[in-house]
């Protein structure tokens, strides 16, 4: 069988410059360990940029948007003609993330893999869609193959090569639906555990919801065994997107800056399609969603920031840049003990 382009290998970290780095950070003008994490970012972006002095000027932001079959079984607080009106409120800079990203200067994109509802050409808008949504995963397959295959690609080619970091943002109703649904398949746990309220459901709609996962993975279980049969059942396009996204910035040696609840069970879903990726990622902030900190578990991950937020967007990431770019001037442009002359003994 032929080797997949999302299983080939991610680029190696340069391990001696994290040495360097390190030696470096040893050296600046502070206790050692005071800058806390900012640190520890500081060195991962050196041994990611091959530098002991990185830095962060270039973030793209990249927003991917589809529509869900499972809607139609009524999991939403929010009509799927939302998806669409909200795709023009980023185009237009209306929407949190826009607002953010322009004032992070970043270079922003919205990628359409497929609403239900059409939408005119707008600037800053790629119209790439795979089909209409996908089919109702708790009848049927969420997507073929063929499907699963084209947003993974068309994820990866929204990826530009001289980013210094990555943020994916997704828009989607009932796509809170899917995200649980794949972390119930990827981490073998029941509904219950991951799924919240998503647009804002009450209770009867929230045990209906819980209830519909459920079921679906009964109906899938025997199919959806490989971490690409998880994807092609219970996905979305945007959320396939996004996990190819991450995979094509590993192998180019771009890091991600994950967001939240949707874009970790896309993260969830890269790096079970490749193990590599996980070495090019950083953690934005904790979701509100309930099961967030269940995906976050499996991946070992700590993010930076817990603002109670659960908007999606990518806008939980997008706080987090002035962070990052703090975390490489530190480590950059401190001066050393000895640059300073400063005597320590």
């Amino acid at each position: 069988m032929t080797k997949r382009w999302y299983h080939k290998k991610t680029k190696t970290i340069d391990s001696e410059a994290i040495t360097g780095a390190l030696v470096r950070q040893a050296a600046l003008t502070k206790p050692a360990g005071s800058l806390g994490r900012l640190e520890e970012i500081g060195v991962n972006f050196s041994g990611w940029q091959s530098t002991e002095k990185p830095s962060l000027d270039r973030v793209q932001i990249a927003v991917f948007a589809a529509d869900h079959g499972i809607a139609e079984a009524g999991v939403s607080a929010f009509p799927q003609q939302v998806t669409v009106e909200m795709v023009k409120n980023f185009a237009h800079g209306g929407a949190a993330i826009s607002v953010l990203a322009k004032q992070w200067g970043a270079r922003f994109s919205i990628i359409n893999m497929g609403t239900v509802f059409p939408c005119e050409e707008l600037p800053g808008l790629i119209s790439s869609p795979v089909a209409a949504g996908t089919h109702n995963f708790a009848k049927q397959a969420a997507m073929s193959s063929a499907q699963l295959e084209q947003a993974l690609l068309r994820g990866s080619e929204a990826v530009l090569d001289d980013s210094q970091i990555f943020i994916g943002g997704e828009m989607g109703i009932a796509n809170t639906t899917s995200a649980a649904a794949l972390g119930c398949a990827y981490l073998g746990l029941v509904a219950v555990q991951l799924t919240g309220r998503g647009t804002g459901i009450d209770d009867a709609v929230l045990h209906h919801k819980i209830k519909l996962i459920d079921s679906a993975l009964d109906l899938h279980k025997e199919v959806a065994t490989t971490a690409f049969e998880k994807l092609r059942c219970f996905g979305g396009f945007e959320i396939a997107a996004l996990a190819g996204a991450y995979i094509a910035c590993a192998q180019k040696g771009v890091p991600v800056l994950v967001d939240g609840f949707i874009s970790t069970a896309a993260a969830v879903a890269a790096v079970s399609l490749n193990s590599g990726v996980r070495d090019w990622m950083l953690f934005s902030h904790y979701s509100q969603e309930s099961g967030h900190r269940h995906l976050l578990g499996f991946l070992d991950a700590s993010p930076l920031l817990d603002f109670q937020m659960r908007l999606g967007e990518g806008s939980g990431a997008a706080l987090c840049v002035p962070l990052l770019q703090s975390a490489c001037l530190l480590q950059s442009e401190m001066a050393t003990f000895g640059e300073a002359a400063v005597r320590v003994n």
